[in-house]
């Protein structure tokens, strides 16, 4: 990972000249998939290190006045494809479906809301490579809460399709939402669908403690920074029992 960075290249840019999947390059970067001898001598080439070199016991990545050089091609470069774009529309649909399957329940207020979706869109990201709704999840104590919510729940208030309201649960009040509308199901595809369905069997019983401290040991939210934006691309890095892609070695 680091002779990567250092070399101004992204995770896109490399897989793709190894002609192998971005998220089997982070398996690798994780240490979690083995290296064979073809893909070596091709990393090799891309990344400009002597094989001899590289075998041996006081192997260094670059030079110091090498760093600095690639530092500067790296800073001019960006990982376009984690940048995701919220699509307002699929985010409101999203939310309607999954207030449906689950709004009833007493647990499930705007704490584990916000985890059903953020689960929903990244498990959905790591497996498929695309994004789900685009929305973009900030780093809060509580867990990671998706922009704009507010706002977009303003709107859906003031059109009649969602409903918001306080209740008493375990002696603290809670905010929870009630969907005044179907969810309009020929715009989620049957794989979207499939993935939102499995966040909510298996996290949408869990009390809004109980999540939030799941949350915090997802890879995408450790490695993020307070109030900082999460990155979709740390997903590729998740291990049991949080990945939901199976990483095997014929994954080429």
């Amino acid at each position: 990972m680091e002779l990567r960075k250092a070399k101004g290249l992204s995770q896109v840019q490399l897989a793709n000249d190894l002609e192998i999947p971005r998220s089997s390059l982070a398996q690798i970067e994780l240490g979690n998939r083995y290296v064979d001898v073809l893909e070596l001598h091709k990393l090799s080439i891309l990344l400009q290190f002597s094989l001899d070199d590289f075998f041996a016991a006081d192997f260094k990545l670059l030079k110091q006045e090498e760093v600095a050089e690639t530092k500067k091609k790296k800073e001019k470069q960006d990982e376009r494809i984690s940048v995701a774009e919220l699509n307002v529309a699929k985010f409101k649909n999203i939310l309607l479906y999954i207030l449906e399957k689950c709004a009833g329940k007493p647990n499930v207020g705007e704490t584990v809301l916000y985890k059903l979706l953020y689960f929903s869109d990244f498990n959905y990201y790591e497996q498929y490579e695309e994004h789900l709704s685009g929305a973009r999840y900030r780093k809060l104590p509580y867990g990671p809460v998706p922009r704009r919510f507010d706002s977009i729940i303003e709107s859906m208030i003031n059109k009649g399709e969602i409903k918001k309201f306080r209740t008493e649960y375990f002696g603290k009040t809670q905010t929870r939402y009630m969907p005044l509308k179907n969810a309009d199901l020929k715009n989620l595809k049957a794989s979207e669908k499939d993935v939102i369905d499995k966040v909510v069997e298996q996290m949408s019983d869990w009390s809004a403690a109980g999540i939030s401290s799941y949350s915090h040991n997802d890879m995408p939210w450790r490695a993020s920074k307070d109030g900082e934006e999460i990155n979709y691309e740390l997903a590729f890095y998740r291990t049991a029992p949080y990945s939901v892609r199976s990483y095997n070695e014929d994954e080429r």
